[in-house]
């Protein structure tokens, strides 16, 4: 009986102490890259932003977080005239601990540089 107690008391500690995290994430094109009309001008363009929220309270939005991960991305490289981002995906982990839940956005995208006419059609 003394063993069963014990164990099960590490069980709920090892329950308690352990996380759960989830990895999610999307890509798409906001350029359209369907013809040899660009050039890459810079590749791996990075920026991050990570929330938590304690017993369900505080933190932000998903779409303030994705807002400051692309503003932290584009910080050190201005878009020039012709250039938009290619390749842009959007990861999402989401942790869980105990009484925290914690929400962490990852940006990233690659710049490209339309020639000839200038930006494709769509």
């Amino acid at each position: 009986m003394k063993n069963l107690i014990k164990l099960s008391a590490f069980a709920i500690l090892m329950l308690m102490v352990s996380s759960c995290a989830i990895h999610t994430g999307v890509m798409s094109n906001s350029a359209q890259l369907s013809h040899a009309n660009f050039t890459y001008i810079k590749k791996g363009l990075y920026g991050t932003c990570q929330t938590a929220r304690v017993l369900g309270f505080g933190g932000v939005f998903k779409a303030d977080l994705v807002e400051e991960a692309k503003e932290e991305m584009l910080a050190d490289y201005e878009l020039q005239a012709n250039q938009a981002l290619a390749n842009v995906t959007v990861d999402w982990k989401h942790g869980r601990y105990i009484l925290v839940k914690t929400t962490k956005c990852s940006v990233s995208a690659d710049v490209v540089e339309f020639t000839g006419n200038g930006m494709a059609s769509y």
